[in-house]
């Protein structure tokens, strides 16, 4: 445990500074510095991400940002290009012209008389994807990085695709950034030129869900921003934190085992929320540890930070299934450098007629079929869990059903695991594209079967995602599918179970028609990273959370949140309702209400593969006095067996008055996808 200073800098806020970075354009920051700063100067700390510094997150901001100001530090968040109250149009993630912008702002704060010349940048989610993007880029100023839920590999591991699978996340992000993009800057702010500013967003954003469906396989456009193309390239110390509710936990271990600077890893209970505000809890003194990583790299103090495990990670215990956790039991392990020399493979063969061996032997099985139906993924969580609604995974048994299961003996010892599960299966399937989603279960004395992590191949990306090739029907393939990393604890008398189906809809765009997998049972087999308890993990220890205090706000209309499965019997129609509403929130420092609501619909019907369909709406809302302003956005994606069929539609509104209206409707090609 390591405390922090207790002597606390106060703080001035400045509210709006603008950044030029070329072409004319400039960047809305909010600035926080220690009120000694203007005469002895400090390092800063950068946040760039496009969801509005002056509203969306102020709050937040205040939190965190008020919190490093006054420890010493200037805090200086940014607005991208075209998004909140910067300068420009907003046409989609980590362009080129993103990270050079990044690169000319940290350049800026590295000159102003406040700075003294070193900067770090911090970011969760977006901000963190483009902080090791930005640091691929080596400006001289920025000595460290605190990434927090992120990505390397813009292809392999985010919220597009998983395993060559289209993920249903997809669908869903891009509609959070259709409705993001529509959003006007504040008049108080940039004054009357707003409204242009709005008009040239609305027509020039684009909808990125139509390119991200024209990029199926692993190509140039995912390359660009995915660090993993050059490890290299990477030279300042960089902090990876992730939780494992998040759906970017497996970035940590390959940033850890392949960055060549100093690096540490932080892995806990959460989903995706910074982790002094972590939910599954328990919540952690966050802000502490990235003092004590700021201080060492930035300040040249010895906080003992890297005296720490490389890699601490929280070791789940098991608990029942349910959708949403107040927190999670373990504790915290430790691993000196990853991969760890402290974690070895066991191996589980999968033996007819559904039984998990752990003997070890490898022989002649027999052939088990599944072909599964639609309704396997209907209680699978969100790939990303916000923790915001009841989004992570329900009782496994209602997944079962339709999956082929093979299930172990209850375990005569504990068993710990931390790292990737591996799935090695002898093959052949019916179509030329097919996918399998396989989940590894922790089964309970009563039966109650708990989902630990999972993994999705599509079979036409058995080699690779850059060239995709479809399966030869009746052949036999050896594939191998790698798990997300997780970090659990197997009570004896508990029983594992692997799970394996030809569908995950809606985490995964099902294939274009229904497939039927033959597995060969005695040659396919479960690898799991085992690893023993150490007496070292007892010495890692974390204080409580803290923070700066936030600003107020007003909860006008409640709030609603749920996830909710309705089957009609009548008209063999299946949906996944999923309702995201924040209700309306008054800012009384910016005399500001703010409305957001989501909602989201994923049918099916019957086992018409054809039927699957993804719908989307937002609405959102600023209003102070007579401005008044509001935007609805729709998305439709459903399929063929050849195409991508996608409809949308945005209207924007000015005091119920509507200004601008736009449709789009796109047919895509299906690619081995």
């Amino acid at each position: 445990m390591h405390s922090t200073d207790s002597v606390r800098a106060r703080v001035e806020v400045i509210e709006t500074v603008w950044i030029p970075v070329g072409r004319g354009l400039r960047l809305a920051a909010r600035v926080w510095l220690p009120e000694t700063a203007r005469s002895s100067p400090v390092p800063a700390i950068l946040e760039y991400i496009p969801y509005r510094r002056r509203d969306s997150t102020r709050l937040r901001d205040d939190v965190m940002h008020g919190y490093f100001a006054a420890h010493g530090y200037a805090c200086v968040r940014v607005d991208l290009r075209g998004s909140g109250d910067s300068d420009g149009v907003l046409e989609d993630e980590y362009l080129q012209s993103e990270l050079d912008d990044g690169a000319a702002v940290i350049d800026w704060i590295a000159r102003r008389p406040w700075c003294d010349g070193n900067v770090g940048m911090i970011g969760i989610s977006w901000g963190g994807f483009n902080g090791l993007q930005i640091a691929a880029m080596r400006p001289s100023a920025l000595k460290a990085v605190v990434s927090v839920c992120s990505t390397d590999d813009r292809y392999a591991d985010d919220v597009h695709f998983m395993g060559g699978c289209l993920l249903g996340d997809n669908l869903s992000w891009a509609s959070t950034m259709f409705a993001y993009n529509s959003l006007p800057p504040d008049p108080d702010v940039v004054g009357e030129g707003w409204r242009d500013t709005w008009l040239r967003r609305l027509r020039g954003s684009g909808l990125w869900l139509d390119t991200w469906l024209r990029h199926q396989r692993r190509d140039a456009y995912w390359r660009h921003g995915s660090i993993c193309e050059d490890w290299s390239a990477v030279q300042c110390p960089v902090l990876a934190v992730s939780g494992w509710a998040d759906g970017y936990s497996n970035a940590v271990f390959r940033l850890l085992a392949n960055l060549p600077g100093p690096r540490l890893g932080l892995i806990g209970p959460w989903s995706h929320k910074y982790p002094h505000q972590g939910v599954p809890g328990p919540a952690i003194g966050f802000l502490q540890e990235c003092l004590r990583w700021w201080d060492h790299w930035l300040k040249g103090i010895e906080t003992g930070i890297l005296r720490e495990p490389m890699l601490r990670a929280w070791m789940q215990k098991s608990v029942p299934p349910t959708t949403r956790y107040d927190a999670r039991p373990g504790r915290w392990v430790g691993e000196p450098g990853w991969p760890s020399a402290n974690v070895r493979a066991s191996s589980y063969t999968l033996q007819w007629p559904g039984v998990l061996d752990d003997g070890g032997s490898e022989r002649a099985g027999q052939v088990m079929s599944v072909q599964s139906p639609l309704s396997v993924g209907l209680f699978a969580g969100k790939w990303c869990s916000y923790a915001a609604t009841p989004d992570l995974p329900h009782d496994q048994r209602e997944e079962d059903g339709g999956a082929l299961v093979f299930t172990g003996t209850p375990l005569r010892a504990p068993l710990e695991i931390l790292g990737a599960p591996i799935v090695e299966l002898a093959l052949s399937a019916n179509r030329p594209v097919a996918m399998v989603a396989v989940r590894l279960s922790d089964v309970r004395p009563d039966d109650q079967a708990t989902r630990i992590t999972y993994g999705l191949l599509n079979l036409a990306h058995r080699d690779g995602s850059a060239r995709p090739r479809p399966l030869e029907p009746g052949r036999r393939y050896r594939v191998r599918v790698k798990l997300n990393d997780v970090a659990q604890a197997f009570p004896a008398g508990h029983r594992l179970r692997l799970s394996i189906s030809t569908s995950y809809w809606p985490l995964a765009w099902p294939p274009p028609e229904p497939v039927c997998l033959d597995i060969e049972t005695g040659s396919s087999r479960l690898i799991l990273p085992r690893r023993d308890p150490s007496p070292a993990d007892d010495d890692i220890v974390f204080l409580p959370p803290e923070g700066a205090e936030p600003g107020v706000k007003r909860q006008l209309t409640t709030p609603h949140h749920n996830w909710r499965v309705i089957r009609d019997l009548a008209a063999d129609e299946s949906t996944l309702e999923v309702i995201n509403d924040d209700g309306t929130v008054y800012l009384p420092d910016l005399k500001l209400e703010l409305q957001r609501k989501a909602l989201e619909w994923y049918r099916y019907r019957g086992i018409d593969f054809g039927s699957v369909r993804g719908e989307t709406r937002w609405e959102r809302g600023l209003r102070r006095g007579d401005w008044d302003v509001r935007t609805v956005t729709k998305t439709v994606l459903t399929s063929t067996a050849t195409h991508f069929l996608l409809h949308a539609e945005i209207d924007a509104y000015e005091s119920e008055r509507r200004v601008f209206a736009d449709t789009w409707t796109e047919r895509i090609e299906r690619d081995l996808v």
